[in-house]
């Protein structure tokens, strides 16, 4: 049987789940196989319609689904009910990218006389991979796992998807995809468009299995490892979409920190504290100068965890691997800044954690990715020194820069120059945590922050679930009508002339 356990008090109880065999395994991949046919069926349009029933279908859940979600992760109602939120314009807004039609790609070149010769017709647009697996996280049980920008992206290519519920939050994974099949049933559709498996042996199975073309993940660098191992026994090779380790480096410049630098500490405060800074984009190194405007920040910054009582992380691996992070950065030369003291008590409550080095101290050892509500600030005399130290840390998902009206233009350009060839996101005088569901965002950046181009935010995230295929001379009645002469409705690129939609 598989079990939950609730983050406040660390109380465990057994469900009706069961961790997924392999005859049902093969059962669930068999449906998806054939669901497949259905979604085509469904047309750009119809899936669009889909995406915003599935939307409307968690929305008059929410109660349930939050209240679920709460007891097996510990998060709060308010961020939960916000959550739920972002996860029903995930699925809207491929609603939208659905009837824009652009993301096809579609593309048309006549038969004509060439420099080569006489060239056929050709026409090429993107079509569905087919099955796909999508790993749920940890710490979003709603915007990253069953109901997450995942699911959503693969849907809205046409692909049924089997989702692998994490074992923080089982019961809200089989309520989310409740939601999402009651959404399917009310249109007509089969069982095998969405589909939720168990256990770690049936994940590892589960990409293995020849139906799947695909999988995503939002983890851990060995989650990803471990599925890659798997997907590496198989005999087709097939992409693993990865989300990993992220340590979102900020900078505060000497002009910045002096104009608001109450107004910095309010704001990193809560972008590496919020959610129990279990968040991939929460900062986890902040470049402060040394100067007195440096110090008040860090000052205030050091009152406000001070003042905390402690934050629940997801389960009782995180809180183990967060203590024994600390405790590594502590014995690696970092000193403790501000660290409450909290009540003891059943559950997986921690004391957040500020520590401070010099910039000369910062080791290899310091720049890790420590998940939960732990924060090193890293004094600098030098704006200058920035740039051989942040060459140092992992590529990341996010770079961020406060500067102040007197800062150096060009020490801004240097650290921006930095940033672009080691992040996938460069902030402005803001903070990383709070990522944006929007056509222009994505949510990818180098090695060890992603493994691939699209990731799993923003519009272009479809792409990891599509594939390009060409009609050669083909009869028209065979060719899909987005590619066929004298369709408007899409933007297409037409004998290497790009023709915008026609309403």
């Amino acid at each position: 049987m598989v079990s939950t356990v609730d983050p406040r008090d660390g109380r465990t109880r057994t469900t009706d789940l069961s961790e997924t065999d392999e005859p049902r395994l093969e059962a669930i991949t068999d449906q998806a196989s054939q669901a497949a046919r259905w979604l085509s069926d469904l047309g750009r349009l119809g899936r669009a319609d889909l995406l915003d029933a599935i939307a409307a279908s968690l929305e008059a859940r929410r109660g349930d689904l939050v209240a679920a979600a709460e007891a097996e992760t510990g998060l709060s109602n308010a961020r939960l009910d916000g959550e739920l939120n972002r996860a029903a314009i995930q699925f809207r807004m491929f609603g939208a990218v659905l009837r824009d039609g652009g993301y096809l790609e579609a593309a048309i070149d006549h038969a004509a006389d060439t420099p080569l010769g006489r060239g056929p017709d050709l026409r090429r647009m993107l079509v569905p991979l087919g099955p796909v697996a999508v790993f749920g996280a940890s710490n979003f049980p709603f915007a990253f796992s069953v109901a997450g920008g995942d699911t959503a992206a693969a849907l809205a290519a046409g692909c049924p998807t089997v989702l692998k519920a994490h074992p923080s939050h089982p019961l809200t994974s089989h309520a989310s995809a409740e939601a999402i099949a009651a959404a399917v049933r009310d249109l007509g559709g089969p069982d095998g468009v969405i589909a939720t498996v168990y256990g770690e042996q049936a994940g590892r199975s589960l990409v293995r299995h020849p139906a799947i073309r695909a999988a995503a993940l939002t983890g851990s660098v060995g989650a990803a490892r471990g599925i890659q191992a798997a997907i590496d026994e198989r005999p087709d090779p097939i992409p693993l979409y990865a989300e990993l380790s992220s340590v979102n480096p900020i900078v505060v410049l000497p002009g910045a920190a002096a104009d608001r630098g109450e107004q910095i500490a309010e704001g990193l405060f809560a972008s590496f504290t919020n959610s129990g800074g279990q968040l991939c984009t929460k900062p986890g190194l902040a470049f402060v100068p040394s100067d007195p405007s440096g110090a008040r920040l860090v000052d205030s910054l050091r009152e406000r965890v001070a003042a905390t009582d402690g934050a629940v992380l997801l389960n009782d691996r995180i809180r183990a691997a967060y203590e024994q992070q600390a405790s590594a950065f502590e014995q690696a030369g970092a000193r403790v800044s501000a660290r409450p003291k909290i009540d003891a008590e059943a559950g997986f409550r921690v004391a957040p954690t500020l520590l401070e080095v010099d910039l000369s101290g910062l080791t290899a050892a310091l720049t890790d990715e420590c998940f939960g509500p732990l924060l090193v600030v890293v004094r600098y005399d030098d704006v200058a020194d920035l740039d051989a130290v942040l060459a140092t840390v992992p590529p990341s998902l996010t770079g961020s820069i406060h500067s102040g009206p007197d800062d150096d233009a060009d020490a801004v350009r240097r650290l921006v120059d930095g940033f672009a060839g080691r992040s996938g996101r460069i902030v402005f005088d803001g903070y990383p945590t709070g990522v944006r569901v929007s056509w222009a965002q994505h949510h990818g950046g180098p090695w060890p922050s992603t493994n691939a181009v699209h990731t799993s935010v923003g519009a272009t995230s479809i792409r990891r679930f599509l594939r390009p295929l060409a009609w050669q001379d083909a009869p028209v009645w065979i060719l899909p009508e987005e590619l066929q002469d004298g369709y408007t409705a899409i933007p297409r690129r037409v004998d290497g002339r790009l023709e915008p939609a026609v309403e």
